[in-house]
């Protein structure tokens, strides 16, 4: 137990009976929550964590063949909730992390009650009918430019992947949070994220969930989240006046409220 919740830098806070879990997206930690998390702490026992490789988790954890599929993030997710021996936990994942709750809630579904996507897309690229938002060449390219300057790529994709409308400290703190991950261990989690492709898995999710679709998000578009929505067996889906990729640092009074109205039914 005590090597698990190490490993992601697992903290629990709040008194609630009901647990609800968050996670981060690519490049990003558990800090990405603190506008969001806290306002769930006076009725649900909150979990927070680290991806291994992100944040203050242990980076000696890290194996590449492990995390070569978004799979090995998902087997984590499942350690942890055991480890703290909970069933039937509401799971918040934002961006990458989205899918790496839907691939956990399907291997074991009995440790979760309900998913809260956000910005989640199954494949991130475009092919036949299918709108992705990226070309393959677009992302070999931007996996190659991250390779030759991490610096240069967390300094042009922070303001990208925030949305332009928002305040540009909020890009200057993604940026940061890129900066503080490990090049080479961003690298490898960038192809597994932007590489993956989970659509044939969406159907064999069983429990329910809320796909958070914000506008003008570049990297999981609308057409993204209606695919996702149609795809997942009992989904139910908002369009939020957030506008970006991270609506828990540029909208979390939005976000805090779309997540409450779904889980008290209200959604």
């Amino acid at each position: 137990m005590t090597a698990v919740l190490k490993r992601n830098n697992v903290n629990v806070v709040g008194r609630g009976e009901q647990v609800i879990v968050f996670a981060h997206g690519f490049g990003c930690d558990q800090n990405m929550w603190r506008f969001v998390a806290p306002a769930f702490q006076d009725d649900y026992t909150t979990v927070l964590y680290d991806n291994v490789g992100a944040g203050n988790s242990d980076l000696n954890a890290f194996d590449p063949d492990k995390y070569a599929s978004l799979h090995g993030y998902a087997r984590d997710l499942i350690d942890i909730v055991q480890a703290l021996g909970f069933r039937n936990v509401v799971f918040v994942g934002h961006s990458v992390s989205a899918l790496i709750g839907i691939l956990a809630a399907i291997e074991a579904p009995e440790y979760f009650s309900k998913l809260i996507l956000v910005g989640p897309s199954p494949s991130y690229i475009n092919e036949g009918d299918y709108v992705g938002g990226f070309e393959r060449q677009d992302i070999e390219e931007m996996l190659e430019f991250l390779d030759i300057n991490y610096l240069g790529w967390s300094s042009n994709m922070a303001p990208v992947i925030m949305g332009g409308a928002n305040a540009p400290e909020l890009s200057a703190e993604l940026e940061n949070s890129f900066c503080r991950t490990d090049p080479k261990i961003a690298s490898h989690f960038a192809r597994t994220t932007f590489l993956s492709d989970h659509r044939a898995a969406l159907p064999e999710l069983s429990v329910p969930s809320l796909i958070l679709q914000c506008s003008d998000d570049v990297i999981a578009p609308d057409a993204v989240g209606l695919y996702m929505h149609k795809h997942l067996k009992d989904s139910t889906f908002v369009k939020m006046k957030a506008t970006g990729h991270c609506p828990n640092l540029s909208a979390p009074q939005e976000t805090i409220a779309e997540i409450k109205a779904y889980l008290s039914g209200a959604g």
